[in-house]
């Protein structure tokens, strides 16, 4: 990001980010999900607070639509799934509230549509099997197995 005329300062646990940019808030931030102390999800209200038209980028390890509502919720404008390159970064942070991102080169398929669909209700039940399986009008067992096995690509 240096090379791309960005003035880097790095944090390691939210409480060094928050204390990095409270004494000189920036433009932009790129910030992790898992930090050393905590989460990254917490770090990015704190910095929306300190300057507001900040472009904060969520980058996540865990790619899916339920931690992308989360980061966005919080105040992200885009939540990249790790790893991504720099012209991702770059492209997120420049880009305009008009301007709308391109199609994927590689779109979920249905399958995986499904699992996000399911996980995203599993976290909104606070991962109880049992009342998902009943928002989901699915068998529990049925639901313990999907959850069992990986995501499909």
């Amino acid at each position: 990001m240096e090379q791309r005329g960005f003035v880097v300062r790095l944090a390691a646990s939210v409480g060094d980010a928050v204390a990095s940019a409270s004494e000189a808030p920036p433009a932009y931030a790129i910030v992790d999900m898992r930090l050393d102390d905590g989460n990254g999800l917490d770090v990015v209200p704190i910095l929306r607070n300190l300057r507001g038209d900040m472009r904060v980028i969520m980058l996540t390890g865990y790619g899916n639509i339920a931690t992308a509502v989360a980061a966005v919720k919080a105040g992200a404008v885009d939540c990249l799934a790790k790893p991504t390159d720099a012209d991702a970064i770059e492209a997120a942070l420049l880009a305009t509230d008009k301007s709308k991102p391109p199609p994927p080169e590689r779109p979920m398929s249905a399958d995986r549509v499904r699992w996000e669909h399911i996980q995203r209700v599993f976290e909104l039940c606070d991962r109880n099997v049992s009342e998902t399986a009943r928002r989901l009008n699915m068998h529990r067992r049925t639901l313990q197995r999907i959850l069992a096995k990986r995501s499909p690509q």
